[in-house]
């Protein structure tokens, strides 16, 4: 998935942080309401905006960000 049409920076919007397509839910937020156990559907559901792509780029984003991390041993 290529993630990168979809999620946004902008310095003056939640502090910098990773956004979905220049709105200010977070790919944190994202990643937070799956990892509370939120399914898809339901996530799309409180926030009728999104789309199933928001969330792949979500979680592609998060990868290719662990992926690229430097682990200091």
């Amino acid at each position: 998935m290529n993630y990168k049409n979809i999620i946004t920076i902008e310095a003056g919007k939640r502090g910098g942080k990773p956004c979905i397509r220049g709105m200010r839910i977070t790919v944190y937020d994202i990643l937070e309401y799956l990892a509370s156990g939120m399914s898809h559907e339901e996530i799309l559901k409180d926030f009728p905006y999104l789309k199933q792509e928001d969330i792949f780029a979500c979680l592609s984003f998060a990868a290719q960000r662990e992926r690229t991390m430097v682990t200091v041993q």
